[in-house]
């Protein structure tokens, strides 16, 4: 039978799926609760990991627990939210590793405001470090991804709230920039795809981080969160981290321009 690929040696290229040996991982807001996890999945399967934002020391001082670990990691203080540090936060990574494989973006802010109470400036603000950002990180990496000619991996952090609104709260901004880098996903994976560059996102519901901790020992605010989500739980970190991987790794490399949504089956459901 004619086939229209060569057959594939299983046994050579299954076990490589999910390493990334040799490869620079650039975490912009990765040492947030689900940064960090997707910095250690990333740094265990290989990365040398380049954690950044705006708290410099912050971003030291997890590189090195990642180095403590025997991990390959970078500190780095970058304000995402002005476009000139972008720039220059990506041209410092270039200039150390003389490459950035994977741009994984964790950045993002919410400045919750009911839609009568929405002002100008926080509007603004939120438009800027959740969607403007996206934009620039990803410009950015994608310059240099094409000087280097290797192609590349991007993924951003999204929510479930790209997908869906939210009753009886003040979320107009959010699930703005959210639904926006959707279509950014969408946008530049067709624009990058001849450069053998993948863009993806992932969007979460509630995972439990320290962030959320406050309002999940809320014991009626957890059954009823609980009884929406078919899963019957909130997403852990290594949820997200999973599929960080995934994203990041050769076994995605046919994937582009998709956002998985891990949610435990909210949006299937509703």
């Amino acid at each position: 039978m004619d086939r229209i690929t060569p057959r594939v040696d299983f046994q050579a290229a299954l076990p490589g799926l999910y390493r990334l040996d040799g490869k620079v991982a650039f975490l912009p807001g990765g040492y947030g609760g689900i940064g960090e996890a997707v910095a250690w999945g990333l740094a265990l399967a290989g990365a040398t990991v380049v954690v950044a934002g705006r708290d410099g020391d912050k971003a030291a001082n997890f590189a090195r627990q990642l180095n403590d670990a025997g991990l390959a990691a970078d500190g780095l203080a970058i304000d995402c939210a002005e476009v000139g540090a972008v720039r220059d936060g990506v041209e410092a990574v270039f200039r150390h590793h003389r490459r950035i494989d994977i741009l994984f973006n964790c950045v993002g802010i919410q400045r919750e405001e009911a839609l009568l109470e929405v002002t100008e400036a926080a509007f603004d603000e939120v438009f800027r470090v959740n969607l403007k950002s996206a934009m620039f990180l990803g410009q950015s990496v994608a310059a240099k991804q094409i000087e280097v000619g290797e192609g590349g991996k991007q993924v951003h952090l999204l929510s479930v709230r790209a997908k869906l609104g939210l009753r009886d709260r003040g979320y107009s901004a959010y699930c703005a920039t959210k639904g926006g880098l959707v279509m950014l996903v969408k946008q530049h994976a067709m624009e990058l795809a001849p450069h053998g560059i993948t863009v993806n996102g992932i969007a979460p519901t509630f995972i439990y981080t320290e962030l959320i901790r406050h309002v999940m020992e809320n014991e009626t605010f957890r059954r009823e969160l609980y009884a929406r989500i078919p899963l019957g739980r909130i997403g852990d970190p290594k949820d997200v981290a999973g599929a960080g991987l995934f994203f990041c790794a050769p076994a995605s490399d046919f994937v582009t321009g998709q956002v998985l949504y891990i949610d435990g089956g909210i949006t299937a459901s509703q």
